[in-house]
């Protein structure tokens, strides 16, 4: 098995486990509306699609070819990315939710991978997205990691914005401006 190989199969397995554990999440008590949501869904969609299939749209050559060694250290950025939002996810457990949502009681989390950045499963997913473009190495991969980039960039602001309204400014403003985003260590701006 190579690297690239291993990379999809550790994507085939999260994407079943995340939809497996989806029943592990509370009721959503507010949703922002959907054209809100359609906003990130769509760009993250239509990246998901170029990531995982782009070559069979465009039938280009990839623009390189990585030494294996290079794929495997990739491979094992993928694997690290996905590791982060289960982390995220388990961190976060009954308050997870695959769409931007309030629950019952809900809290501002600020620990564990949440001290890192304030959206690690969306850290982790472009990691993920990115490691594996540059193991493929096609132009519509690499635009597909961005497309989902600018998805779930989109995603953390309305998030942020949904809960600002919903929990008070101030139960996310002080957060904001002591953690980044979604680049850990990089500099927060609230």
């Amino acid at each position: 098995m190579g690297s690239l190989q291993a990379s999809y199969i550790m994507w085939d397995v999260w994407i079943v486990s995340w939809i497996i554990a989806a029943v592990w999440a509370r009721r959503a008590a507010a949703r922002p509306a959907m054209f809100e949501q359609l906003v990130h869904w769509i760009p993250t969609l239509i990246g998901l699609g170029l990531l995982m299939d782009g070559s069979q749209f465009t039938n280009f050559a990839p623009l390189w070819r990585l030494p294996a060694e290079a794929g495997w250290m990739l491979a094992g950025a993928c694997a690290a990315g996905l590791v982060f939002t289960w982390w995220a996810r388990i961190w976060l457990g009954a308050l997870w939710s695959g769409s931007v949502s309030r629950k019952d009681d809900h809290t501002v989390v600020q620990s564990g991978p949440y001290r890192l950045v304030r959206h690690p499963i969306y850290t982790g997913l472009i990691l993920a997205a990115f490691a594996l473009a540059i193991q493929i190495g096609m132009a519509a991969n690499l635009i597909g990691a961005g497309l989902i980039a600018v998805g779930f960039w989109l995603k953390a602001r309305l998030e942020e914005r949904f809960l600002s309204r919903e929990l008070g400014t101030e139960a996310y403003a002080d957060y904001r401006r002591r953690t980044p985003m979604l680049i850990p260590f990089w500099p927060a701006r609230g």
